[in-house]
């Protein structure tokens, strides 16, 4: 028989329920974040617990406390002179008709009770196809005294599914903090829209995504392109902690399924990468849209952009070969030419001789590795994108827009072309790309000329989306974060990153306690389109189970003896 924890003795549909503990519940026991249920008399409640708070029944027992030491007194005003009391926010809800209606998939065929919910037998619901079950959005609140109860598993699986369902493609990303139940998300859902995941420096972002990307390689949602600016994702990184230690890359995970392209070779064969494919961009890939986007990095002026308009008008896509190749006599007759501003011309050769300096970046290219890149793409290889000692936000951001801009080019098209045959067979396979710093990207001043922003508001329409890490939310367009599906939030502490996770999110000034209160280390805040409603989780560990659980199973994994051996040799064939 379950224990009634409190009673629900007042409360709004805007403000939430406020809940006072029966005296036999320990207010210690109720955590910020937890998954509560309130039975009502038609509907079942499915709360979030986002406060705590005491009370007493008399003003008079505050100015004159109980000794701490007189536990007789202490257990006469437990429960009625004091008490504990919390504040519960209504997710989502189920109705009694509708339970109903569940109740003939009983597989037991016994008689149902009328305040009994059909969820309450788990073999009733793997019986049924998700499409039977609808959870609710809540538009009303349960009555006074309507008895508050803790979550069970089946509660959880009504709401967050289960990862083998065959009708889904479920993924478990954690557990409650307080349970040993999977919530998961809809990863169809999840690649419909762009993500986010967010958190400070050290809460784990980078766990995080790599959960994320194995997910929705392992049961194919999308395919994927990662730049993976500090060489994170691909192969084996380091992970946290006082011991050293590293967790395996996706390559390792997906020897099939994972491509590595690197724009630094010698740092990927310092690593002991094996079969990575060598990526270079030429200078008349790159467009003047590529160039505003570094304008803070590179220093420009406005006026230097807008001569550099002028040059691509006349010169065509070679233009930045053939600026850094004029002379002052050169800018001079261009200038008296085309009225350009001779003294921002010069300012702009001056500075795009910096990317001289990027070794993946040359004058011209034997071949167009963007498009080896594409049709990888298009075979259903996911792609990870390694940036070596290329690590800075100048080369990661121009980089990362000048392949980004082409490939979705040609996902537009593959688009137009789908929505004119309309023949299945033309349907682009989902792409979600993943980027880092992305308030980089994304700012407010900038957003409107990057393809990252261009991608985020279209919301999936040439079926290509992002998946932005960022510990910087509140650098980010508020347009663009209204537009981001589900949210994935370890800890932050300023209010402005807060204040920017919750933005278009309605009830979101009920969670930002719940965002406050988070561990530092494997829990986070889950909110948004591919979950049914917000849930603080422990993260799943990114460990040898986890390992087991999602990666290939006729994967032989290298001995770290031949790992050290190859890393050693390719030490030696680069000189060191």
């Amino acid at each position: 028989m379950d224990r009634p924890l409190g009673s629900v003795i007042q409360g709004s549909l805007s403000k939430g329920l406020e809940v006072r503990l029966h005296a036999d519940v320990s207010v210690e026991d109720m955590r910020v974040g937890k998954f509560l249920v309130v039975r009502g008399v038609r509907s079942h409640f499915f709360c979030m617990l986002t406060d705590v708070s005491l009370g007493t029944s008399s003003a008079r027992i505050l100015s004159n406390p109980p000794n701490p030491n007189d536990d007789f007194l202490l257990a006469v005003l437990a429960g009625s002179s004091t008490y504990g009391t919390i504040e519960l926010s209504p997710m989502l809800m189920l109705t009694a008709e509708r339970e109903k209606q569940q109740a003939i998939f009983d597989p037991l065929g016994g008689p149902v009770r009328e305040n009994k919910l059909a969820l309450g037998n788990l073999a009733s619901f793997e019986s049924q196809t998700g499409a039977d079950m609808e959870l609710l959005p809540v538009k009303t609140i349960p009555s006074h005294f309507s008895q508050v109860f803790d979550a069970k598993e089946t509660d959880f699986r009504a709401v967050f599914g289960w990862e083998d369902d065959p009708y889904r493609r479920n993924f478990a990303i954690g557990k409650p903090i307080d349970m040993d139940v999977a919530v998961c998300l809809d990863l169809d859902r999840f690649v419909e829209r762009s993500n986010g995941v967010f958190g400070k420096s050290g809460t784990g972002k980078s766990f995080l995504t790599r959960l994320l990307l194995s997910g929705i390689i392992r049961k194919q949602a999308a395919v994927n392109l990662i730049f993976d600016m500090h060489s994170e994702y691909g192969w084996e990184a380091v992970s946290e902690g006082k011991q050293f230690s590293t967790v395996k890359g996706l390559r390792q995970l997906f020897p099939d399924k994972i491509q590595i392209y690197t724009l630094d070779p010698e740092s990927t064969k310092r690593r002991g990468v094996r079969d990575a494919q060598e990526l270079f961009l030429s200078f008349d890939q790159i467009e003047v849209e590529d160039i505003a986007l570094v304008q803070r990095e590179l220093n420009l002026s406005e006026a230097s952009i807008e001569n550099a308009i002028i040059l691509r008008n006349e010169l065509g896509s070679a233009w930045i070969n053939k600026l850094l190749e004029m002379t002052n006599e050169d800018i001079q007759m261009f200038c008296e030419e085309k009225r350009g501003n001779k003294s921002s011309i010069m300012a702009l050769q001056r500075k795009l001789e910096r990317l001289n300096d990027l070794t993946y970046i040359r004058k011209r290219c034997p071949k167009n590795y963007v498009t080896e890149v594409l049709q990888c793409l298009d075979a259903g290889k996911n792609v990870v994108i390694e940036f070596g000692s290329h690590s800075d936000l100048l080369s990661y951001m121009l980089a990362a827009n000048v392949i980004t801009r082409r490939i979705h080019g040609s996902y537009v098209r593959k688009a137009e072309k789908f929505l004119q045959t309309k023949n299945p067979c033309d349907r682009p396979q989902p792409l979600v790309i993943t980027i880092e710093e992305a308030h980089r990207f994304l700012d407010p001043a900038i957003v409107r000329s990057t393809i990252f922003g261009t991608i985020a508001r279209e919301m999936r329409k040439y079926f290509v989306t992002l998946l932005i890490v960022d510990q910087r939310p509140s650098g980010i367009d508020a347009e663009v974060m209204s537009q981001v599906g589900t949210r994935i939030t370890a800890l932050l502490n300023d209010d402005k990153d807060i204040d920017a996770i919750f933005t278009g999110v309605s009830g979101g000034q009920s969670l930002r306690s719940v965002l406050a209160k988070l561990d530092s280390k494997q829990q986070a805040l889950v909110l948004g389109h591919a979950v049914p409603m917000p849930v603080v989780v422990q993260t799943r560990p990114y460990d040898e189970q986890f390992y087991r659980e999602i990666g290939d199973i006729d994967w032989q994994e290298m001995p770290d003896e031949q790992v050290f051996a190859e890393a050693e040799a390719a030490k030696m064939d680069l000189g060191f």
